[in-house]
């Protein structure tokens, strides 16, 4: 039988089977099709040997078949371990020789066949599946092989002892970067993924009328939970879309009957530009019933004049992967700009001191959170899992000040080495130990400065080893050319100073901060 958590979450299958779940471009499945295509997804990953508790991984674009793909490690009792579609091969490597993933679904192409010929044959990597169309990949099975039964087992059920997963067995694993610059696996627990979901969107007042433009990647707690979740949860539409165009949403609202829209502050600059030119879009938007943003501070001019042409005041909210949602500004009440709100319920939030006691309103502190969404720990590192706690409460590592009223404002990371750039958090040095590889690069620090429309912007300070200074430019566009061959995009350093010495203390710390000083201030590109 089905737990409570697993039976809230797939009720709506059941409940609107002939109802438009998910719309994709000219596609369209229904909730009785999620339910029909993830048994049988489930039934063949059986069929070639997927047990409960492996965990499959997922490098693919945002599509219909991850939704079904989700569901069925679901019913099969996987655990689903998304992988940025960004990552080149050290990255994605990583990811699946941590976690030791059996099986990698996977959307064919030139780019990601090179990063899986880069990262090459793994020995625990046993099954490769293409999801989108064919692959030259050797090897690898068609998603739809799977849809269809393997080797004659079209419709077998699952194992007995199998039936979905149990409220306390880890469902995903979200790889995040931390400090110590190689990306940790976030274990989240069914229970604790559906608890939290069910509080978010419940609070945000969604119901089965909704309609959902969900253009956040799939990859990513913001889209995959809030969004993917959060349909399932209330059986709301999904209309999908790969890749985030400020036009198609619009155009969703026009012409879809969206009703609501998640994004991050990008999505937010990139779609006041769009008003810019097409003010006449404004009134689409308009029709919405909620904005919200999250993944990086949202400034707060920004929240103003989307306000000022929509009508609407952005509904901004605060979560982190270990956490999922734990702050959020009212769907009833004054939803404040510039800050991410009050704790979400099932939650608790300080703001407290380095001793770990809280302060008075204003004062600048840690956020620190408990409750009902928390990840069950960092997978295969208990010492790290233990020192991200302190007395049942986990340490966020973001600094931040509570008024009177209890709302919250993010004021920076509590290390200068995480960068939170485009809806990203990003490991500075991480960056620093791909850079350090480069055979005229000495020594390296990269830093986030403030940018209006990607929260901050990466910036590699660079000393070159003697002899190299004399040609600054083709260095620095050899440095851009390594970064693109072994980081995502979205890592990459879009500056390079070229310094002829790194600030540092007396006890040869780099002063990180004092090469911010030297730095222009926020800038539009």
């Amino acid at each position: 039988m089905p737990t409570d958590s697993a039976a809230r979450l797939l009720a709506s299958l059941s409940a609107f089977p002939q109802k438009e779940a998910i719309r994709f471009g000219s596609r369209t499945l229904t909730f009785g099709d999620l339910d029909r295509l993830s048994r049988r997804y489930a039934a063949g990953l059986s069929a070639i040997g997927v047990r409960r508790g492996d965990r499959v991984a997922v490098y693919a674009e945002g599509s219909p078949e991850l939704v079904v793909a989700l569901l069925g490690h679901y019913r099969l009792g996987a655990v689903h371990v998304p992988i940025n579609t960004h990552y080149r091969a050290e990255e994605a490597g990583h990811i699946l020789r941590d976690s030791g993933a059996g099986a990698l679904l996977f959307t064919p192409g030139p780019e990601a066949e090179q990063v899986l010929a880069e990262i090459g044959p793994l020995p625990g990597l046993k099954e490769l599946v293409a999801v989108g169309g064919p692959s030259s990949v050797p090897g690898a099975r068609p998603f739809e092989e799977l849809l269809a039964g393997v080797a004659g087992v079209a419709g077998a059920p699952l194992p007995s002892g199998a039936p979905l997963l149990a409220d306390g067995d880890a469902a995903l694993l979200i790889y995040t970067s931390g400090t110590t610059g190689k990306s940790k696996g976030v274990e989240l627990s069914f229970g604790a993924l559906v608890a939290n979901i069910e509080e978010m969107t419940r609070a945000w007042g969604f119901t089965a009328a909704d309609r959902l433009a969900l253009a956040l990647p799939l990859f990513h707690v913001h889209g995959l939970c809030l969004g993917v979740h959060g349909a399932l949860l209330h059986g709301f539409t999904l209309l999908l879309s790969e890749k985030f165009q400020a036009a198609r949403i619009v155009r969703e609202f026009e012409e879809n009957g969206a009703t609501a829209f998640m994004g991050v502050p990008t999505m937010y600059v990139r779609l006041l530009e769009h008003l810019d030119t097409h003010p006449a879009a404004a009134e689409a938007l308009r029709r919405a019933r909620l904005f919200t943003s999250g993944s990086a501070p949202l400034p707060a001019d920004d929240f103003r004049a989307f306000e000022k042409r929509t009508g609407h005041a952005i509904l901004e909210r605060y979560g982190m992967s270990e956490t999922l949602f734990t702050l959020s500004n009212p769907y009833s009440g004054e939803r404040r700009p510039g800050t991410v709100g009050l704790p979400v319920p099932g939650y608790e939030v300080k703001v407290v001191d380095d001793a770990g006691q809280e302060g008075t309103p204003g004062e600048l502190g840690e956020i620190v959170v408990r409750g009902n969404g928390m990840m069950t720990g960092y997978w295969g590192q208990p010492e790290e899992t233990a020192r991200s706690f302190r007395d049942g409460w986990f340490l966020t590592g973001d600094v931040a000040r509570s008024d009177a009223d209890g709302y919250v404002t993010i004021v920076g990371r509590k290390s200068v080495d995480i960068i939170k750039s485009g809806g990203f958090k990003i490991s500075a040095r991480e960056i620093e130990d791909v850079l350090r590889r480069h055979p005229r690069v000495r020594e390296v620090a990269v830093v986030g400065a403030e940018d209006r429309v990607w929260g901050q912007r990466i910036v590699a300070a660079v000393v070159l080893v003697p002899g190299a200074e004399s040609a600054p430019d083709a260095v620095r566009e050899e440095l851009d050319g390594f970064a693109r061959a072994h980081l995502a995009d979205f890592k990459r350093p879009r500056e390079v100073l070229l310094l002829p010495e790194l600030p540092r203390n007396a006890l040869g710390k780099v002063q990180k901060h004092l090469i911010l000083k030297g730095l222009p201030g926020p800038q539009t590109p």
